[in-house]
């Protein structure tokens, strides 16, 4: 989109001016004396000094995965956020829901055959505790990218946390914003060569092993999952069947095969909904079994949701209709609940709704918090992988974190060598590249557009993955031992250990 869109008279940001407005930074800092940060310092230590582990075993383990949450993406998603508070003192000592807990770590990203990886063998890692190449789900590093052969995937297997936890007969649940054939979401359930192998109609003619949706509907441990919750619904249905939301539009399968109705058929309180009404209407007292498909592919932005024909439910309503189903289950539960666009934004160069998806991802771990126990429950946030994504500039504090960087004090914006202003965000790459000289002059442009893309170094049709540490979050039994700089794959041995499962087993 070209940059002449943005225009700082547009009508159409109303939303991202209220959030952004521009905050006195010298009043705001008025606070903030030597004393102020002595005291604040203090408070924080003597908070330190009395955590006590929980070393206790865990009944039920939540999983949260910011799909492509840097970092970088975690500190600008907290500004923003901040920025957004009428007492903030610039949107910079903002928290995050998730930044609050106590125990935290960092993990390496790379895959076995990738220094920067894609989300399925990060996935893997983190709910298998096995690493393995990209592209591939749940098999070991033996397999070959796009192996056809259901043998061979089945004698390379890597058992799941998901799969260990109905063997071991607690309930189990998957919520993603993604498709639930997506990466990270059927890493949890699926056992494949090849990530893309979604429906049958992906598969190659010849292949034996079965796609992604159908191992969902044939999950053969324990009684299978209570509750698959996101978007993906064209992999389900036949080419065939019409779809229930949007005119026109059928579902992909070939094979005849309807695996909304076989999930209704599998077992007894079972439901599936496809829209808003439909999901407001489950009433978990009733309902063990939940299949929600609301999209035809992903589901909508939660900046573009409340334009949705259908309607959809947000992450954080998905997340808490979730845990009151799972948690009827008096032996416990595993829920893993993605934050998936996180990533697809980036990929488009677009930081406001990369964001917007970052901060809705902490409101569904607030409510997680507030529907569990910290006693039982352990509550895990973390990232699959990275983006290119940076801030820089020098900015003055408070000043809007999708604006133009101007410096303390300056009565205009900063500029660059050729004299243009530039944006705090940007990326390394991707479809925000402007031309390097000169650069697309921004003055007048709203670049706290929600389509507005960030500046990109090097072109690209769709942004990268980046290859740095991500970080993990932890409260709960157990959570005091995500400590320093760990492979991927341990986030899994803290998971099982809290469980009292036998890694790989």
């Amino acid at each position: 989109m070209h940059s002449d869109d943005f225009k700082l008279t547009s009508s159409a940001v109303i939303l991202a001016a209220l959030l952004l407005a521009a905050t006195d930074t010298k009043a705001a800092n008025r606070a903030e004396t030597p004393e102020f940060w002595l005291e604040t310092g203090a408070k924080n230590l003597r908070e330190a000094e009395h955590l006590n582990p929980n070393e206790r075993y865990a009944k039920n383990v939540i999983l949260f995965v910011g799909d492509g949450m840097g970092i970088s993406t975690i500190t600008a998603a907290r500004i923003l956020e901040g920025q957004s508070k009428p007492d903030n003192r610039g949107g910079e000592e903002n928290s995050l829901s998730f930044e609050q807990f106590p125990y935290l770590a960092l993990s390496k990203t790379y895959s076995v055959n990738q220094q920067t990886p894609d989300s399925a063998p990060t996935m893997t890692a983190i709910i298998s505790g096995v690493k393995t190449n990209d592209g591939e789900l749940s098999v070991g590093m033996d397999v070959s990218r796009q192996e056809k052969d259901a043998f061979v995937i089945n004698a390379h297997k890597v058992k799941t946390l998901l799969e260990q936890a109905e063997e071991h007969g607690l309930s189990t649940g998957i919520v993603t914003t993604a498709r639930i054939t997506h990466a990270t979401p059927a890493a949890c359930y699926a056992h494949t060569s090849e990530r893309d192998w979604e429906s049958d109609a992906n598969l190659p003619a010849d292949a034996t092993v079965h796609d992604i949706a159908r191992q969902l509907l044939e999950f053969p441990y324990g009684n299978g999952l209570e509750v698959a919750m996101g978007g993906g619904r064209s992999m389900f249905l036949p080419n065939t069947t019409p779809d229930p939301e949007d005119a026109g539009k059928f579902g992909n399968r070939k094979d005849g095969l309807d695996l909304t109705q076989q999930w209704l058929g599998q077992s007894m309180r079972s439901a599936y909904v496809y829209d808003k009404n439909g999901f407001d209407a489950v009433d978990p007292k009733y309902t063990d079994h939940l299949l929600g498909l609301f999209e035809r592919s992903h589901m909508e932005y939660e900046y573009d949701r409340p334009g949705d024909s259908g309607g959809e439910p947000s992450l954080t309503e998905m997340t808490e209709k979730a845990i009151e189903i799972l948690s009827k289950n008096r032996k416990g539960y595993v829920l893993m609940v993605e934050a998936g666009r996180i990533d697809h934004a980036h990929h488009a160069g677009n930081a406001f709704r990369a964001l917007t998806e970052t901060v809705e991802l902490s409101n569904a771990v607030r409510t997680a918090v507030a529907k569990t126990n910290a006693k039982d429950t352990l509550i895990v946030v973390t990232a699959d992988h990275s983006h290119t994504f940076t801030i820089a500039g020098y900015p003055q504090r408070g000043n809007p974190i999708l604006g133009l960087v101007k410096h303390p004090g300056a009565a205009d914006y900063a500029k660059d060598s050729n004299g243009l202003p530039f944006t705090t965000l940007g990326y390394a790459n991707g479809p925000g590249y402007r031309g390097p000289n000169p650069r697309a002059d921004l003055t007048g442009i709203d670049t706290a557009h929600p389509d507005f893309l960030q500046e990109a170094a090097i072109p690209l049709h769709d942004e990268t993955h980046a290859a740095e540490d991500v970080a993990i979050f932890a409260q709960g039994p157990k959570a005091h031992l995500f400590h320093g700089i760990q492979e991927q794959s341990y986030i899994y041995q803290v998971m099982a250990k809290a469980l009292k499962f036998r890694p790989g087993q």
